[in-house]
């Protein structure tokens, strides 16, 4: 899981599906059972805790974005008024109760299931991160042509190849050889693309190993 403290009343967090699978959740019951997902939510913050000691007080704003390899949850806490003074206000309520997710929150994540499941064709993608550019220039004058879309993305020095494919084209012994390929010269990355558009910067935006194969030299 990743973590990031926005300011001292937010932090956002990044969650696999792999991480849930591995906390013994499924993405069925995290996007369709309330007690699973409010179970799995509240294990999350005490992580978050732990790491960034950000404490839960009141009630708390909840946003969660779904995305085709996790979610990212943005958690706020409530700015409470000066004249509010009943205790639940003041937190001297177990914040757990508190817990009150508004179901449109995840409506984004039951379309995607639904594309998953229902549309043969819809695009999936991978995340691979690369410690080195030079690292970039030997793979692509070894991998063959396969129907995946590519950018290229640096961050925090390090460069982030991102790779979109169609299941009607590719199956997943493709894309089983296709990342064994990428696995040598780099890794599986978490990071999503939402956060290096945000906060990284587009070094090439598309057909990036046959751009970098043109362009250079082993």
């Amino acid at each position: 899981m990743e973590i990031e403290r926005i300011n001292d009343n937010t932090v956002k967090f990044y969650l696999s599906y792999i991480d849930i699978e591995e906390r013994g959740f499924t993405r069925e019951e995290v996007w369709y059972n309330r007690d699973k997902s409010e179970e799995l939510f509240w294990e999350m913050m005490d992580e978050v805790n732990d790491e960034t000691e950000f404490e839960v007080e009141g009630p708390l704003w909840i946003q969660v974005h779904a995305m085709n390899n996790g979610i990212e949850v943005t958690v706020t806490r409530a700015q409470l008024n000066e004249d509010d003074e009943s205790e639940e206000s003041f937190g001297l309520v177990d914040p757990r109760k508190q817990y009150q997710p508004d179901p449109s929150l995840f409506e984004d994540s039951e379309q995607l299931l639904k594309e998953l499941n229902d549309d043969p064709g819809v695009w999936n993608s991978d995340m691979f991160v690369f410690e080195d550019f030079e690292h970039l220039i030997p793979l692509s004058k070894k991998i063959p042509p396969y129907a995946v879309e590519t950018s290229l993305y640096s961050f925090e020095n390090k460069f982030y190849l991102y790779v979109v494919f169609d299941d009607s084209t590719m199956d997943d012994n493709d894309k089983s050889d296709f990342g064994s390929i990428l696995s040598e010269y780099g890794s599986i990355s978490q990071v999503t693309i939402h956060r290096l558009e945000e906060y990284g910067k587009l070094i090439i935006q598309s057909d990036v190993l046959e751009t970098i194969d043109k362009h250079f030299e082993t």
